[in-house]
This record gives C-alpha cells, structure tokens and sequence, in this order.
C-alpha cells in the first residue's frame, strides 16, 4: 500500500485512475490541476506522483521541477505525445518514467509499482492526513507522534475514513460497513462512535465532517 497524488485535470481519467490505484490496494490524493499538484505534495506524505503533463495553472513538467526542489519522490507521467523532446524534457526535470495515451491500466499500475519497490514505498502500509498516522497492520494510529488507543469499531471507522478521504457516508451505510447488515442497533451508534472518535483525535478530530441529513467524510 502507498499514497499516490494522481494529478489529472480531466475528471473521467482521473476517477478510472483513482479506482484502479485503489481497488489495488493504494491510497489516493487527487488534484485537478499544477497548483492543486503542489499543494498536495506540502500536505501531504506522498509516496509516487502521476502527473499529466498538459494541466492548467502549471504543467506537469513544472511540477515536477519544483516538487523536486522539497523531496525524492518517484515521478510517472502521462502524456498524450509522444515525442521524443517532451520524454528527455521529463527526465531533465526530473521524472522517473513515462506512459503515453492511451495506455493500459495493468501496465500503468506495473510501472507504479515498479518506482515503489525501487524506492522502497511498496510495503509501507501506512495512512496519513496531518498529524494523523494510522498502522493498518499493526492497527494502531498515533495522533501528533503519540500513540492513541482505539476500541475496534473506533478503528475501522478511523481506517474506512481515511481509505476514502472527502467521500461521504450515510450513517446507514457505516452502520452496514462496520457492523453488518444484521445489526439490530440505531444510527445513534454511529454517532456515538464518531463523538469518541472525535475526542481521542483531540485537533485532527476536525478532518471528520459532519454532513446535515448526509452523514459523515474525512476531509482532507
């Protein structure tokens, strides 16, 4: 499992990406354009980066350059050319590979996968968002370096949250997700579970919304 910023301005690409990286296991952040790339690469621990090149506000090519400037993270973009100046002008910036449009899905996440393991980012199973640090594996979570104790449905609410970070959940179906569909109890449970979830995160508690008559996201 790794965190993967998936810039790509054009929405359809950007969600068949964003599902396929995740149904793979990976975590994903996404950002519509340049800037909104930069951004997520401050805020966030990143482990691999996708970048469209052709993106508004700021090209890929310069994101790249400047993301280089702060860390070493593998760089892959996507192009839709395939010229040969606009390939070494990537890697003069910086970038790690390529993948031209349109290209297949399983070699993409190949290629993802690849950087990862060349990095070293393949086997950290780890979710961040700000001080928050969940361990799936170890199932734990520590909230600004110190270690949080979570009852069970505490956690996998905290992990289903941060698996997709700004979706929104009805309290019906968190009640389905973490309980089971045979659950006898109410939606007052989720919100119980939420209010003790809240007080142990102390100030990160605010990444999880509350929706009127929606539900609940983690947002980020």
């Amino acid at each position: 499992m790794a965190v993967i910023l998936i810039a790509e301005d054009e929405k359809e690409m950007q969600n068949i990406l964003v599902d396929y990286m995740k149904r793979s296991g990976h975590t994903c952040i996404r950002a519509d354009d340049g800037m909104d790339a930069l951004l997520a690469l401050k805020n966030n621990a990143v482990d691999l980066a996708i970048l469209d090149i052709m993106m508004p506000h700021l090209d890929g090519f310069s994101v790249c350059r400047l993301a280089r400037e702060a860390n070493n993270l593998p760089i892959l973009f996507l192009t839709a050319k395939s010229d040969e100046g606009d390939k070494l002008r990537g890697y003069e910036y910086g970038g790690d590979d390529y993948v031209t449009k349109p290209f297949s899905l399983k070699i993409l996440l190949a290629k993802v996968n690849a950087l990862l393991r060349r990095s070293g980012n393949i086997s950290q199973d780890v979710l961040r968002a700000d001080g928050i640090v969940l361990y799936p594996s170890e199932r734990k979570m520590t909230v600004n370096d110190v270690l949080v104790e979570l009852t069970h449905k505490e956690f996998e609410l905290l992990y289903l949250f941060m698996q997709n970070k700004n979706q929104v959940f009805s309290r019906e179906q968190l009640l389905n997700r973490i309980w089971g569909y045979d659950f006898e109890g109410n939606t007052r449970t989720v919100d119980t579970h939420i209010k003790t979830l809240r007080q142990k995160l102390k100030t990160e508690g605010r990444h999880i919304v509350t929706l009127i008559r929606s539900g609940y996201k983690f947002e980020v």
